[in-house]
């Protein structure tokens, strides 16, 4: 026990000594750093805070480096970005034609390829109250990451032969930004007769939180102006399970009593479909549909017998390929 006490008590009296010695030797590293690198950063290592430097001065003195940095590249530069080397290494080994052949194909594999798919988001079997009937509403498209030629195509008929509607879109495809496609071309109606033909003005793309939507304003070579616009989201409920809501609304600048339009919004088609992912390519869907004729369109179609409203029950099948 006198052992341990003693111990104790020598510590006690020791520490101020030894606490002494630790701040010397502190200080002696401390004045072997060179004084222009303790002034640079504050007293600390190479590009850390020194101990008199707070860290707003040392957030201050990186952006100051980074901006010197960021000011003499682009004077070096200038302001556009530099062209892209010609001189390359391989050349000076091989044939010269040869590698810049290899470096096309390797463009081409990287982003510069020419692409096609189809996609055949809508073809089903409807039972409404007024017979069965079919649609279809798909596209296809051919070309690269910025330009592409997009073929369009939807319509309505029923199984005892008529066509309510049908019409083919041939559009130029220009990206306009990551996420949306700036389309011109022209659109012909089939059906409802008189065929029309339709200069054709569309911008389609991605919305946040993953909406597909689609704008599109038609001139017809009588001079009617028609406005569309749809959208629709796919909702995972498994990997496999998705669930679709969709809305299609139509606009008419004017009256077209030709094709049974009416002017100001013509029509609107609200959907909801259930799909299984047999594979990632094919899935068949079942669900409802409702479409709503509204003002001088409505009173068109009752004019000829028709109702104005119609519900469908559907079953059909999407792919892409």
């Amino acid at each position: 026990m006198k052992v341990v006490t003693a111990t104790g008590l020598w510590l006690l009296l020791a520490a101020p000594s030894i606490a002494q010695s630790a701040e010397d030797q502190s200080l002696r590293h401390d004045m072997s750093v060179p004084h222009a690198l303790s002034a640079d950063r504050g007293g600390g290592g190479p590009g850390l805070p020194g101990p008199h430097m707070t860290t707003s001065t040392a957030k201050k003195t990186s952006t100051g480096q980074a901006a010197d940095t960021s000011s003499s590249e682009h004077a070096a530069h200038g302001s556009t970005a530099p062209s892209p080397p010609d001189d390359h290494a391989a050349d000076r080994l091989f044939d010269r034609r040869s590698m810049e052949d290899a470096r096309n194909e390797l463009r081409r594999d990287q982003g510069g390829g020419t692409f096609s798919m189809i996609l055949l988001n809508v073809a089903e079997y409807q039972a409404r109250k007024d017979g069965s009937f079919y649609r279809w509403d798909g596209e296809g498209w051919w070309g690269g990451d910025l330009n592409r030629l997009v073929i369009k195509s939807e319509g309505r008929g029923g199984f005892d032969g008529t066509t309510e509607n049908a019409e083919v879109q041939a559009l130029y495809s220009r990206a306009v930004s990551p996420y949306f496609d700036l389309q011109t071309g022209i659109r012909h109606d089939f059906e409802p007769s008189p065929a029309r033909s339709y200069a054709t003005l569309a911008l389609e793309g991605l919305m946040p939180y993953w909406f597909e939507v689609e704008g599109s304003a038609f001139l017809s070579n009588k001079g009617d102006l028609l406005g569309r616009f749809d959208a629709y989201y796919d909702q995972l409920l498994t990997q496999r399970l998705v669930i679709q809501p969709r809305v299609e609304i139509n606009l008419a600048a004017q009256d077209v009593p030709e094709n049974d339009i009416g002017s100001g919004l013509s029509d609107v088609e609200l959907g909801l479909r259930l799909r299984y992912e047999v594979l990632r390519e094919l899935a068949p869907y079942l669900g409802v549909s409702y479409e709503r004729k509204i003002g001088d369109t409505a009173d068109y179609a009752r004019d000829e017998g028709e109702e104005a409203e119609t519900l469908s029950f559907v079953l059909g099948v999407r792919a892409w390929f």
